[in-house]
């Protein structure tokens, strides 16, 4: 994964970040010798996205299956929720 420093992003502006994102599909964004900002191509965030869905329904299936879920009526979830 490609790096570049909050100043190159400051002096070179978005063209540091296209040039690095057209061989790479992130780009790690350093402030003070640390890693803290992640940038990608807008088509590799909805791929992530998608995954995540993806992920969250499986997961939602599995706990149907297992039995793991509760059948209440709005009021009593709206209880529930707030303990």
């Amino acid at each position: 994964m490609n790096t570049i420093t909050a100043n190159q992003l400051k002096t070179k502006g978005v063209s540091v970040i296209e040039n690095n994102l057209a061989d790479n599909h992130e780009l790690v964004i350093t402030v003070r010798g640390k890693e803290k900002f992640i940038v990608m191509d807008i088509s590799q965030y909805n791929y992530l996205r998608e995954c995540e869905l993806d992920a969250a329904l499986h997961q939602t299936k599995a706990d149907h299956q297992d039995g793991n879920f509760v059948t209440e009526s709005v009021e009593d979830h709206i209880k529930r929720i707030k303990q």
